[in-house]
C-alpha cells in the first residue's frame, strides 16, 4: 500500500512538473516555422478514449466540462446544393438544430456560392460550420447598415458560445463605400459568442468587415480584407497567421478596438502575421476610450502610416494616452519603422509583450480544440 502511495505521489509531481514545464514554455515562437508545432502542442487534441495521469490532472484543472461533454456527442449534418446531403442551405441546416443543444453539431457544407442571411442564435451552442476544403463554400449577402443597421448587417452571425468555422469564406458584397457618414457599413461575420475559434476563414468585405464584438476568439491561418475598421468590436482574440488586406486606395483603418476600461481584458493580439495595403493605412483608431491592440512578428508591406495610429473617434491625446495601449513587438517590413510612431504608441519589451504572447490571453487552454477533420 505504502508503495502504491509513493508512486501516485510521484506520478502527481511528475504531472504537475510536466504542467509547470509546460506553462513556462508556452510563449509564442519568434520563429514563424514552429508556429504549427506551438498551436498543435497547445490545442486539445480530443481523444474519448487516451488520458494519462497528466492529462487527467491537467483537464481537472483547466478543461471546459461542457466542452467534453459536447465532444463525446458529435453529430454531422451535410449541406449541398445538388440535393445529395440532408439540406440544400445553411439556413435550413442551422434552423434544424435545437435550441438547447449540448452536443457538437457539425454542418459539413459543399463548394459552392451561398447567398444566405444566417443567425446563430445563443440558444445554439457547439455548432461547427465545415467547408469542404478542397472547395471552399462561400457564404455571401449584400447588407448594409442603411437597411439593416450594423449589427445585423452581417452575412453570419453568431451569437451563440463554442462556435467553430473552418475552410469557409464569409463574404459581403456591398459596393465598396463611396464616403458617406452612415449607412455604408456591410459586415460580413459578426462572432458575439464566447469562446469561437476560425481556422483557414476568409472575411472579405470594405468598411466593418470583421464584427469581432465580444467574448473570446482564435483565428488562425485566416485571411481578411477591408478598408476602414475592418476587425472591430471588443473581443478578446488572438490572430496567429493571418493575412490583413487594407483596399482602402486613400486612407484605411484595419482595426477599431472597443475596449471601454481598463479593467476589460478585451483586446486583439495579431502575431505572425502579414499586412498588405494599397493606400495609406493605419494600424488601428480609437472606436472607445481605451482600445488594445497589439502587433508582433508581424510583417508590415508598405504604405502603413509613419504614425501607425490614429486618434480616430477619441481624442486620445487630451486623455493624456495613459489607458491607450497600442503596441508593438518586433515586427518586419517597410511599414514596421517605429521611429516616426504617434507618442501614444508602445514599442514593447520583452516583459511587456509576455501576457499577449501564450493561449492564456484568450484562456485558450481551457477550451480551445484541434477541428474535424472531414472529408466529403
Amino acid at each position: 500500500m505504502a508503495l502504491k502511495v509513493i508512486l501516485f505521489v510521484a506520478g502527481v509531481v511528475l504531472a504537475l512538473q510536466v504542467i509547470t514545464t509546460s506553462a513556462e514554455t508556452s510563449f509564442i515562437p519568434s520563429e514563424q516555422s514552429k508556429l504549427d508545432g506551438w498551436i498543435d502542442h497547445n490545442m486539445r487534441a480530443y481523444e474519448k478514449d487516451k488520458t494519462t495521469l497528466s492529462e487527467t490532472i491537467n483537464n481537472k484543472l483547466t478543461l471546459d466540462k461542457q466542452l467534453t461533454a459536447a465532444e463525446h456527442a458529435v453529430k454531422v449534418i451535410k449541406v449541398s446544393q445538388d440535393g445529395k446531403g440532408d439540406f440544400k442551405t445553411i439556413t435550413d441546416a442551422v434552423k434544424s438544430i435545437p435550441s438547447g443543444n449540448t452536443g457538437r453539431v457539425i454542418v459539413w457544407i459543399g463548394g459552392g456560392v451561398y447567398r444566405e442571411h444566417i443567425m446563430v442564435d445563443r440558444t445554439k451552442p457547439f455548432v461547427t460550420l465545415y467547408g469542404d476544403e478542397d472547395n471552399v463554400p462561400v457564404i455571401t449577402f449584400d447588407g448594409t447598415a442603411e437597411k439593416f443597421g450594423t449589427w445585423n448587417s452581417a452575412t453570419v452571425a453568431v451569437e451563440s458560445d463554442y462556435f467553430v468555422a473552418a475552410n469557409v469564406a464569409f463574404v459581403n458584397s456591398s459596393p465598396m463605400p463611396k464616403g458617406k457618414l452612415n449607412g455604408e457599413q456591410a459586415v460580413a461575420m459578426r462572432i458575439s459568442g464566447d469562446k469561437a475559434a476560425f481556422h483557414n476563414c476568409k472575411f472579405v468585405g470594405f468598411q466593418d468587415t470583421l464584427c469581432d464584438d465580444k467574448g473570446r476568439h482564435f483565428f488562425r491561418d485566416c485571411y481578411v480584407e477591408g478598408t476602414v475598421d475592418f476587425i472591430f468590436g471588443n473581443g478578446q482574440s488572438l490572430y496567429l497567421n493571418t493575412t490583413i488586406k487594407s483596399l482602402a486606395t486613400q486612407t484605411g483603418v484595419i482595426t477599431a478596438q472597443a475596449r471601454q476600461r481598463v479593467s476589460e481584458e478585451s483586446g486583439f493580439t495579431f502575431v505572425h502575421c502579414n499586412i498588405i495595403a494599397n493606400g495609406d493605412t493605419y494600424l488601428g483608431r480609437a472606436w472607445k476610450e481605451m482600445p488594445r491592440v497589439v502587433f508582433a512578428y508581424t510583417y508590415m508591406g508598405n504604405h502603413i502610416d509613419a504614425n501607425g495610429w490614429s486618434n480616430g473617434m477619441w481624442p486620445i491625446q487630451a486623455q493624456g494616452n495613459k489607458d491607450v495601449y497600442y503596441g508593438e513587438y518586433k515586427c518586419m517590413g517597410p511599414g514596421a519603422s517605429t521611429s516616426g510612431r504617434a507618442k501614444y504608441a508602445k514599442i514593447l519589451t520583452d516583459e511587456q509583450i509576455k501576457p499577449f504572447m501564450s493561449m492564456t490571453f484568450i484562456q485558450g487552454n481551457k477550451w480551445l480544440i484541434q477541428p474535424p477533420n472531414l472529408k466529403g
